[in-house]
């Protein structure tokens, strides 16, 4: 990585199962994170029709969100929605804490749930996946 790179905001999290994927999210998610995040999303989805995902948020500041409200990109992925089984957030600020309220009426498929960052082995828990170690 050079001096001036800033690493992604975005990190996936190895996973005990094929069928879920994790993410830790800290700072400010620009569009390439996004783009990165739902590539990830498509080829789990592809293995797999019904995947769980989990969503750890840390220190979150903003995100670059013309990646994901652009015309065909938008549609597209509110598809990907009927492949998540459960989806749990954690650690959220309060405005997504709200969303996600809002939004469950309209996803009668995918269960999601809203985890505060304490709580973040019951929402492991509750997707029924474990993360991995990672490297020594």
């Amino acid at each position: 990585m050079l001096i001036n790179e800033t690493p992604p905001s975005v990190r996936r999290i190895d996973t005990d199962r094929a069928d879920a994927l994790a993410f830790e999210i800290t700072g400010h998610i620009a569009s390439a994170d996004i783009e990165n995040m739902y590539g990830l999303l498509e080829g789990a989805y592809a293995l797999h029709d019904k995947i769980d995902v989990i969503v750890l948020i840390h220190d979150y500041e903003g995100a670059d969100w013309s990646a994901a409200l652009r015309g065909q990109n938008l549609l597209g992925r509110t598809r990907t929605l009927k492949h998540i089984r459960k989806y749990a957030v954690v650690g959220a600020p309060t405005w997504m804490k709200a969303t996600i309220s809002l939004a469950k009426p309209f996803f009668f498929s995918v269960q999601m749930k809203h985890f505060d960052l304490e709580e973040a082995d019951a929402a492991w828990t509750w997707i029924g996946a474990r993360p991995l170690p990672g490297p020594a």
